[in-house]
């Protein structure tokens, strides 16, 4: 009895262990404003400067980018500072999306 006691109170032991860590969470996201034909170029630099505290070369240039690109990244980091980012762009009326940075 002693045996089969001992067998069940030995650690189990996994060849390739699950420890609940995401690594794919450490890729870094991006945010990206998508142009639009509803706001005004001087409305968009200005959200980017209040959510973002670009100076207003650096908002004007994002600006241009979705502009005339079609697009801008105007943030990155972790999958909730970009989800948040996002948000707050909403906010703003502005489209805007986030993906995994390649």
């Amino acid at each position: 009895m002693s045996d089969n006691l001992t067998m069940m109170t030995q650690p189990l032991e996994v060849a390739d262990p699950d420890l609940g860590l995401d690594v794919a969470s450490d890729t870094p996201w991006i945010v990206l404003v998508w142009n639009d034909p509803i706001n005004l170029m001087s409305y968009v630099t200005f959200v980017f400067q209040k959510v973002f505290g670009y100076s207003k070369e650096k908002a004007t240039e994002l600006m241009l980018d979705v502009h005339e690109k079609g697009r801008a990244v105007v943030s990155n980091g972790t999958k909730e500072k970009a989800e948040a980012d996002v948000a707050r762009l909403h906010e703003h009326g502005l489209w805007a999306t986030m993906q995994k940075d390649k």
